[in-house]
């Protein structure tokens, strides 16, 4: 692992270590396949990409860069990414990390509801349907 730390920046380290702490795997420089605004195909690498969330994260090492190009990106293609400013007091870029990974992790949640709420309907009347065939037979 130190091999990839060497590759690190010190933001990208610090935030490596925090992820640590936090017992979340990362890949370092994990790339994704995504279309442009154009529908032209591409392949980035954010930062750290965290396999069990499904979610990338991108370091921000200063103010001077405008990332909204490739957050708007990301999510034209349906992918979740973190942008975390480094920069920025070190309590704040953490508390903005956890309080995105948790909020990100409601939203899948939410999402994840409503696409088997069909499925759960399905059974309540596949159930409702045997008992009826069940009454009628005794």
């Amino acid at each position: 692992m130190s091999a990839i730390f060497d590759k690190m920046t010190e933001p990208e380290k610090h935030v490596a270590e925090f992820l640590g702490e936090l017992g979340l795997w990362y890949k370092y420089e994990f790339p994704v396949f995504l279309f442009d605004d154009k529908e032209r195909p591409r392949i980035w690498t954010p930062d750290f990409f965290l396999p069990k969330l499904g979610l990338y994260i991108e370091v921000c090492g200063s103010g001077d860069v405008d990332y909204s190009y490739r957050e708007k990106i990301f999510d034209k293609n349906g992918m979740y990414i973190i942008f975390v400013h480094y920069y920025k007091e070190e309590k704040v870029w953490k508390q903005f990390l956890v309080e995105r990974l948790e909020y990100i992790g409601e939203k899948r949640l939410s999402l994840i509801s409503e696409a088997i709420e069909p499925i759960g309907r399905y059974r309540r009347l596949r159930n409702y349907h045997r008992a009826l065939v069940s009454f009628k037979r005794s």
